[in-house]
């Protein structure tokens, strides 16, 4: 922290200056040493003003989440900025003066000002654990503890990274797929609140007797147009719900252990999981932690109750002596080449190594499976709207053949 004081020396000459030092007493001590002996000394007026603007964000920042982007940018400057020498607190300074949003450098400053209350970063990071996940931490403490913060975050940048760019990934393939989704929504609801009803009109000035089918869609349109505002109470429920789902701890969970029951969906799901399961273990092995902290910070990266059991059989094998492939093997989630490569990095003694291998096959795997559900889900919408607004037609115009056949 930086500290300002006023000191006189031997002589007995009075000074004021400023000085960096992790405590008062660290920097009483180093002002000892240079024969000055201090009268006053209190945090410097840039620091105390910063430290308030934290405390009176610390509310915000309880709440504030760094988004995945902004995640990823942040390391990587970090990285760069601890590889061209800076220390860590000048990085993170540097980093909060180029946020613009308020709640993410309120967020910034809050870690600052604990740095420089001699907090560990590891701690400071700690803190905000919507941001920074415990897998995070695990790595930056790695850091910390071998002095090797640098080459941490340089890997967390490749982590974060990946995971950005198999989100984005997703996201583009599904933008097709809602689009027509979204598309074939509004036909329907035009065709329900505006064109049935017309033909309707027309069906009973004409006395015609409709099928079982198109009476059905005309008994549809009707509820809809009567029912409308229950219908829309009901979208806003379901989309309250969904919202829910995706922001909640038990939803996201629920939807973990759901999603691995829809077929091929699953198995994407199920291989997404591994990617950054082995992804995170084969850093953390490379920095040097040990195999069952390992697992035991890895566990907290998943929800899912079929991966939770799989980490309670490996931590199990490991304290009986077991081999982690042998349990991956038997679990009957991971595929067989995978266990072989865990198995080769076991014998060889680079568990680390092919951990990261598996996670770059994984994520080939899994772009290459996305792909293909992609060019499945496309025509089978196009397919289904295609037969949904045929139905329609036909149940429109089918009493009209009926009347012109009886004209006859």
């Amino acid at each position: 922290m930086m500290l300002t004081y006023n000191a006189v020396d031997a002589g007995g000459r009075s000074t004021s200056d400023s000085i960096e030092a992790p405590s008062l007493r660290e920097a009483v001590e180093q002002l000892r040493r240079r024969g000055l002996y201090v009268t006053t000394i209190n945090e410097s007026a840039d620091r105390r003003a910063r430290k308030a603007t934290a405390d009176r964000a610390n509310d915000k920042t309880q709440s504030a989440r760094l988004p995945i982007k902004t995640l990823s940018h942040m390391t990587r400057q970090v990285t760069m900025l601890l590889r061209a020498g800076s220390g860590i607190v000048p990085a993170f300074t540097a980093i909060q003066r180029q946020t613009t949003r308020p709640g993410h450098a309120a967020l910034i400053g809050r870690i600052i000002a604990d740095l420089e209350d001699g907090l560990p970063l590891t701690d400071a990071l700690r803190k905000h654990p919507r941001s920074f996940d415990a897998v995070y931490c695990a790595i930056v403490a790695a850091g910390e503890a071998s002095g090797t913060l640098t080459e941490m975050f340089d890997r967390l940048s490749v982590i974060v990274g990946k995971t950005r760019a198999m989100r984005k990934k997703i996201l583009g393939a599904l933008a097709y797929p809602c689009l027509l989704t979204v598309m074939c929504s509004h036909i329907f609801l035009v065709l329900l609140f505006f064109v049935i009803p017309r033909f309707n009109d027309m069906f009973i000035q004409l006395g015609v007797e409709a099928p079982a089918s198109t009476k059905m869609l005309l008994a549809t349109s009707a509820g809809l147009r009567s029912y409308w505002p229950l219908m829309a109470g009901a979208l806003i429920l379901v989309a309250a719900g969904v919202s829910w789902l995706v922001t909640s701890d038990r939803g996201r969970a629920w939807l973990s252990n759901i999603q691995l029951m829809i077929p091929l969906i699953g198995r994407l799901r199920s291989r997404l999981i591994q990617g950054q399961v082995f992804r995170t273990m084969g850093t953390l092995l490379e920095s040097r932690v040990n195999v069952l902290e390992t697992l035991e910070l890895v566990r907290e990266s998943t929800r899912n109750h079929r991966f939770q059991s799989l980490f309670d059989e490996l931590e199990a094998a490991l304290q009986s002596g077991g081999r982690l492939s042998t349990t991956f093997e038997s679990s009957g989630i991971v595929e067989p080449y995978i266990c072989q490569a865990v198995h080769t990095g076991e014998d060889t003694g680079s568990l680390g190594g092919a951990m990261t291998f598996c996670a770059d096959m994984l994520d080939e795997t899994n772009e290459e499976l996305i792909n293909l559900i992609m060019k499945l889900l496309e025509p089978l919408i196009l397919i289904v709207m295609g037969a949904a607004v045929g139905g329609v037609a036909i149940s429109l115009f089918m009493p009209l053949f009926d009347l012109t056949a009886g004209i006859r």
